[in-house]
């Protein structure tokens, strides 16, 4: 068949690899270049371990102080409250423990995977310099600190995730930069990131390109149907473009495409900063997650990246750089040493829903269009395996991971 992707993220890239492994015949639709929206400035995290919701039990004691902090980890802008606070609600309902641990037992399911999915993916596009398997570094001030996460991290142990704890000399013997700043840590040794997941996305696709993909770089504003089926798809400027089929991987803009085919979600865009201090004098060489501060540090191959926080303001909002040199002064008062004379700043939009699963599913009234969007911090962790249960979907084949709950009709 030839199917249409919208969207060349790290999803859409997938996607359309796993579905050439079938024989389709690909068409990319996004105006972007492959990697240059959310997925050019993520923390780059390839981690089994990231199976924990946005939502987690006891947040909403800690929501309203948020909000009242333009430069805290959960901040809205001015006047999009009213929009936003129905999906709010809908998370903090979702953040429950039996909830919590329901939807982490779900994610567990697509992340457990990671490197079987994307290891053929990889290795058919000469690209597996661009991961690494080093682990990651969950790292407090003290023991006591992370007790406030214990029960988080039993819930990643009782579903099978590699945890180890780590003294404070054995943890600045791993990381000789983190000394003086972290007393106690836990590594997730299965975990791992990619150095640049621009790059990482742009040699999937490159490499569809080369299996004979194309690359059309208008936008979708609709599309045609006969009766069950979608014909074609309706673009900004010229002729529609004829498919036999389409997959909905727009990230953050999916929900209104996805609305058109009559499948409405509650999608929200959970706009996300990052700093890259490109002068970085630090050698670390795991990724660090420094819970205390909702800051994660990963060293890429273009320099130091420090990524966190939530700003809900819709998809047109200009961002709010003030919320990336937050990240930058976090990442100061852990090392005060580092160099910052070089530092690039980027925001993006994270596709989120209020339950943190991704939806990947059919659509409801249409036979021949799919869904895969929604993944909100986790798309690089997850889309390896989205792609090949996408290419199971469009094949009508038994899925490797049970789908039930990403369906698109679960807040219905």
């Amino acid at each position: 068949m030839h199917i249409a992707v919208i969207g060349t993220g790290i999803v859409g890239a997938c996607s359309a690899a796993w579905l050439q492994r079938d024989g389709h015949q690909i068409t990319f639709v996004d105006p972007l270049e492959p990697g240059e929206a959310c997925s050019f400035g993520n923390a780059g995290s390839l981690s089994p371990s990231a199976c924990l919701p946005v939502g987690m039990p006891g947040m909403w004691r800690k929501v309203p102080k948020w909000l009242l902090d333009p430069l805290g980890p959960l901040t809205v802008r001015t006047g999009y409250l009213p929009r936003v606070m129905p999906w709010l609600v809908r998370m903090l309902r979702h953040s429950t423990p039996q909830e919590v641990t329901r939807i982490a037992g779900a994610l567990q399911t697509l992340l457990q995977p990671i490197f079987d999915c994307y290891g053929p993916l990889l290795d058919h596009a000469k690209a597996n310099e661009l991961v690494r398997r080093t682990g990651c570094l969950y790292v407090y001030s003290s023991r006591e600190a992370a007790a406030q996460w214990k029960w988080g991290m039993n819930l990643r142990r009782s579903l099978g995730v590699n945890l180890v704890d780590v003294e404070r000399e054995e943890l600045e013997a791993l990381e000789p930069d983190l000394k003086g700043q972290f007393r106690f840590g836990i590594l997730a040794p299965d975990n791992g990131s990619t150095l640049d997941p621009s790059q990482l996305v742009k040699a999937l696709c490159r490499q569809a390109l080369r299996d004979g993909a194309r690359h059309d770089h208008r936008s979708v504003t609709g599309f045609e149907r006969e009766g069950r089926r979608v014909t074609g798809l309706r673009m900004d400027s010229g002729e529609p473009l004829a498919v036999d089929g389409v997959v909905i991987a727009a990230g953050a803009w999916s929900g209104a495409l996805a609305a058109q085919l009559g499948d409405r979600v509650p999608l929200e865009t959970q706009r996300g900063y990052h700093v890259t201090v490109r002068s970085s004098n630090l050698t670390l060489r795991h990724t660090v997650m420094a819970s205390e501060a909702n800051l994660m540090i990963n060293p890429m191959a273009m320099g130091l990246r420090l990524a966190g926080t939530v700003e809900f303001a819709g998809l047109k909002r200009a961002p709010n750089y003030e919320r990336a040199q937050a990240l930058l002064r976090q990442g100061l008062r852990l090392f005060p040493h580092l160099d910052t004379s070089n530092v690039t700043q980027w925001m993006g939009h994270r596709p989120c829903m209020p339950d943190s699963l991704p939806v990947i599913d059919r659509s409801r009234d249409t036979d021949n269009a799919w869904m895969a969007f929604g993944h909100g911090h986790m798309g690089m962790c997850m889309g390896a395996t989205t792609g090949r249960e996408v290419a199971h979907l469009v094949a009508g084949r038994p899925t490797q991971v049970d789908l039930a709950p990403f369906s698109a009709s679960r807040f219905r």
